[in-house]
């Protein structure tokens, strides 16, 4: 059985106490270096957002969370109204820095909540209660993975091939992650897949992230370029698709890494199930589908020289860099939660996942 202990419980972000210290493993250095950073300012924080030092929806929410406690730290004032003011405007400058991962704007306005319930109380309790808003994200995260892995190694098989898409393992999320958490958790078991991982352009979330994961993981994983997924699915070798998600709306349409959608329309013809496995706070009801999603447009210089000596194009070509495309729902053939298992019609299922809440 595989040694899982590197990869379930890396600890991608992590609060020191002792130190007072929120710190995130740069995801930009994977898979050659692995090192942690320290997040002290906004601007800090607002660029390991935006330049996906910090990444995937989950770790976003996470990290955004302790971000704004450690923001609410650096806050000196006695008057309670201005400190929930600045609070607010830092919360606007962190759900700013990625539009489309709805759990950044969720985590937020949770702390925001927190704050605004304990208005009337001393700056330590205000302190203490941000805190610990900030951990029980993090610890619902892991729980919601767990379970999110038990539903998802439900529908695959031992031998069972299994391609990938962009990166929704432990480092975008905690412990097991969503789409890769069956996959771990399986292996974990016993089980044995056979795992293609798209590279995932132009980031390569793929090769950098999902790769090292379950390489380290002791899974069986091949590299595939984006463009190989037909043939793969055409020789038979995919039993099932695996994706994560950014934001899910209401009829089920979802926004995941760009070149999903692709992925879902090869594996319709090809007949394989395509599974989008996420935690409920990545689904969003008040959104009623995905032409309501913002696709956030990034720099057409990780096209052109991210990842090459000299550039790959001229200076004057122009470039259509989005960072998410949205994959219909009726290419979906479940999606995975904490809570279960959602099939379509997805307007009634996930609606039941809300029943009650309101």
């Amino acid at each position: 059985m595989a040694d899982l202990t590197k990869v379930t419980h890396a600890q991608n972000i992590r609060y020191d106490w002792r130190a007072e210290a929120l710190y995130i493993i740069d995801q930009t250095l994977l898979p050659n270096e692995e090192r942690e950073i320290r997040l002290q300012t906004v601007e800090e924080m607002v660029d390991a957002i935006r330049t996906l030092k910090v990444r995937g929806a989950p770790a976003i929410g996470i990290c955004a969370a302790y971000c704004m406690y450690v923001l609410a730290r650096s806050i000196r004032t006695g008057d309670q109204q201005a400190f929930l003011q600045k609070l607010s405007e830092y919360g606007e400058q962190l759900n700013a820095s990625r539009p489309t991962a709805v759990n950044l704007s969720w985590a937020i306005r949770a702390m925001l909540h927190t704050a605004e319930e304990h208005r009337d109380c001393t700056r330590d309790q205000m302190l203490d209660a941000l805190y610990e808003e900030a951990a029980a994200i993090h610890r619902d995260d892991i729980a919601k993975c767990a379970a999110i892995s038990e539903y998802g190694l439900s529908l695959v098989k031992d031998g069972d091939g299994i391609l990938t898409h962009c990166n929704a393992g432990p480092l975008a999320t905690s412990r097991y992650g969503t789409a890769l958490g069956p996959i771990l958790l399986g292996t974990e078991r016993g089980m044995r897949f056979k795992v293609f991982s798209d590279e995932t352009r132009p980031l390569l979330q793929g090769a950098r992230l999902t790769s090292y994961e379950l390489q380290r993981a002791g899974v069986d994983v091949t590299l595939i370029c984006d463009n190989m997924a037909s043939i793969v699915m055409k020789n038979g070798w995919v039993q099932a698709c695996f994706v994560g998600c950014d934001r899910v709306a209401a009829n089920g349409d979802t926004a995941n890494k760009i070149g999903t959608s692709g992925v879902a329309i090869l594996a319709k013809h090809y007949g394989i199930p395509v599974y989008v496995l996420g935690p409920t706070s990545t689904i969003d009801m008040d959104c009623p589908d995905g032409a309501h999603i913002p696709i956030e447009e990034r720099d057409p210089e990780e096209i052109k020289n991210l990842w090459y000596e000299k550039p790959m194009a001229l200076p004057d070509v122009k470039c259509y860099n989005p960072a998410f495309d949205v994959t219909d729902h009726d290419l979906i053939t479940a999606i995975v939660t904490e809570k279960g298992i959602c099939r379509p019609p997805f307007t009634k299922s996930l609606a039941a996942l809300f029943k009650g809440n309101k």
